[in-house]
């Protein structure tokens, strides 16, 4: 165990145009240090995970973390960027940080404004997270890029617009219950499965109900180091962690095995000495319903192109053997880009605390997080524990 989280804070994701890239900042930063039970004095590092690209005109917002104390000054702060992974790239610093022993304690903070941007300008700012020189033309943008995909596993394995509606429907049954989702409304597997008005086609078989919210929000986290944290009132231990980044390019990997994905998870499984199973719950980017199908295969929870079986079989229900996405994922819960992965640690944690609420697992006790960056180049998987 190379680190654990001793505190966090979670903002409402949603439409926040009373808000600002520094207010919610300021607020999760606060908020976090206040949980952890500690004084802003004590913060050593700060990380700031913001992937911008446009959606703030405020560039360099490292230091706007210290607006949250006076205490914080002088304090080195950093903000870290891989596309859609940001939130995951801020923590894995800050678990270095304190694995290394340049710090003892590193506040980790996640955000993203992305609703006061135009339509056309929020699809133009998320393709610069593909390959321009591929797909820069891509009609809808990101979503375009994984209709794509979607269209390239249709043709493979056929036809699966009844398992991706599943994804949808039950991400959105979880997200029901909770109260930092952006969309709290369980649609039902009928609404997602049919087009109509209110879901027509995105892109390739991909509906509305298939892609995730554009969202604002942020959450933050206090890290400590394992000998520290079982001092203090809660820890939550990060037991595996991996890495992965694959070429930027689709035409240069098989865009079907998200094999960055599968690389990562054997890795955190690996150094956590556990397999797939062992886990109680999982937190997966479903920034389309077709990356959490594929997903499942890359995790190894089924062979590939029998993604679908894990979802119509049941298994990644609340009830289920491997609940995938009890948060209602990014479908329900939002996507503000570099507040994500931060958030997926942060529900994680509270899960295997026992203070996840209506969306709690049951017996959670190894919580796994898979969140990625583009179309699977940069995948970061962590394998959580409660300490406590």
């Amino acid at each position: 165990m190379t680190a654990a989280m001793v505190g966090w804070a979670h903002l409402p994701f949603g439409k926040h145009s009373d808000e600002t890239v520094e207010s919610m900042i300021v607020k999760a930063a606060t908020d976090a240090i206040h949980d952890a039970g500690i004084s802003p004095e004590d913060v050593d590092e700060i990380v700031l995970g913001h992937f911008n690209a446009g959606f703030s005109a405020q560039d360099f917002t490292a230091a706007l973390v210290l607006q949250a104390n006076p205490a914080l000054r002088f304090t080195p702060a950093t903000r870290v960027e891989n596309a859609c992974a940001t939130g995951s790239a801020a923590v894995h610093q800050g678990v270095r940080a304190v694995s290394s022993g340049a710090a003892r304690f590193v506040l980790v903070v996640g955000v993203e404004q992305m609703t006061t941007t135009p339509g056309p300008e929020i699809g133009k700012n998320l393709l610069k997270a593909s390959y321009l020189k591929e797909d820069g033309d891509t009609p809808a943008g990101f979503a375009g890029v994984f209709g794509k995909i979607a269209d390239s596993y249709f043709q493979k394995y056929g036809d699966q617009s009844d398992a991706l509606a599943k994804i949808a429907a039950k991400n959105h049954k979880n997200g029901v219950g909770n109260p930092y989702a952006q969309m709290r409304k369980d649609l039902g597997y009928e609404f997602c499965r049919d087009e109509s008005e209110k879901n027509p086609f995105v892109a390739g078989p991909l509906k509305r109900t298939d892609c995730s919210l554009v969202s604002d929000g942020a959450a933050a986290m206090v890290l400590t180091d394992p000998a520290t944290a079982l001092g203090m009132q809660k820890a939550v231990a990060f037991r595996g962690l991996a890495h992965v980044q694959d070429f930027l390019p689709m035409s240069k990997r098989d865009i079907l095995k998200f094999e960055g994905c599968s690389k990562a998870w054997g890795q955190a499984l690996g150094d956590a000495n556990l397999a797939i199973d062992d886990l109680s719950f999982v937190e997966t980017h479903d920034c389309f319903t077709i990356a959490e199908l594929i997903e499942y295969e890359a995790m190894g929870l089924t062979k590939e192109g029998e993604g679908s079986r894990a979802v119509l079989e049941g298994w990644t229900e609340m009830d289920g053997k491997l609940p995938v996405n009890p948060s209602g994922g990014l479908k329900a819960k939002g996507h503000p880009i570099g507040a994500t992965g931060v958030s997926m640690h942060v529900l994680t944690a509270m899960q295997l605390t026992g203070t996840a609420g209506d969306i709690q697992v049951k017996n959670a006790e190894l919580g796994g997080i898979f969140n990625m960056g583009g179309a699977a180049v940069a995948n970061y998987v962590s394998i959580l524990q409660s300490m406590k």
